[in-house]
């Protein structure tokens, strides 16, 4: 089984100054949901090598045993500093596709034209497509076969309006994720803010928050198999 793992070349939370990225724990524990199952994992990114992280989210407040794991694994670190260039990425490769979050793919992947090709041509072979917390933000534009949005008429979560106003960055990100899922014509699920949710409605699944990345990932290994 191969999965490919897509994350954020984007490091400016907006001009604010400070730095986003892609978020740790939303990488770390799937990544080891997929690796314990014996899956092969490639990790892709726009501009290819060491994707920015989140520095928040390397906050020892929100380390989990999964985040330390990451860390303290060579192999890896190794593969997150030689991360491949999406340009070179082909989805008939791979069975099955996952985008962590962060706020970086708000602004890069969500209008990234390979991005949009490669969940386009995975959902149109069939493959399961799994995105979390800001990641569901990365479908803005894809279409689905009959020119629509492919969320239009979907069940779908992704970070709420309340959990953006919770960290107060609603001024600052490009768009709302919730507010464009809707907008695009989706059905947005959301459990309670921080807690675990996942949605799957046919091949896309999608997670509300950091806390939700492990079961996301379980449901797409699940999917695969």
């Amino acid at each position: 089984m191969k999965i490919l793992m897509v994350l954020t070349s984007h490091d400016k939370l907006g001009d604010t100054g400070m730095k986003t990225g892609f978020w740790l724990e939303e990488l770390a524990a799937p990544y080891y949901v997929f690796k314990n199952a014996g899956a092969q994992i490639t990790l892709a990114s726009p501009k290819g090598g060491l994707p920015p992280l989140d520095p928040k989210s390397a906050d020892e407040g929100f380390q989990t045993d999964a985040t330390r794991a990451f860390e303290a694994d060579a192999e890896a670190m190794a593969q997150l500093a030689t991360t491949e260039k999406l340009a070179d990425v082909n989805a008939e490769d791979y069975d099955a596709l996952f985008y962590p979050g962060g706020h970086g793919p708000l602004w890069d992947l969500a209008e990234d034209a390979k991005s949009i090709a490669l969940i386009e041509a995975f959902h149109g072979a069939g493959k399961p497509v799994s995105l979390v917390c800001h990641a569901p933000g990365v479908l803005k534009n894809v279409k689905g076969p009959d020119g629509l949005s492919l969320v239009a008429g979907k069940t779908v979560t992704g970070f709420t309006n309340s959990e953006e106003a919770a960290v107060e960055l609603t001024e600052i990100v490009p768009f709302l994720v919730e507010d464009m899922l809707k907008e695009n014509g989706a059905e947005f699920s959301s459990g309670e803010d921080w807690m675990p949710h996942v949605v799957e409605d046919g091949l896309l699944i999608t997670g509300q928050n950091p806390a939700s990345s492990e079961d996301a990932a379980a449901i797409l290994l699940a999917a695969v198999s």
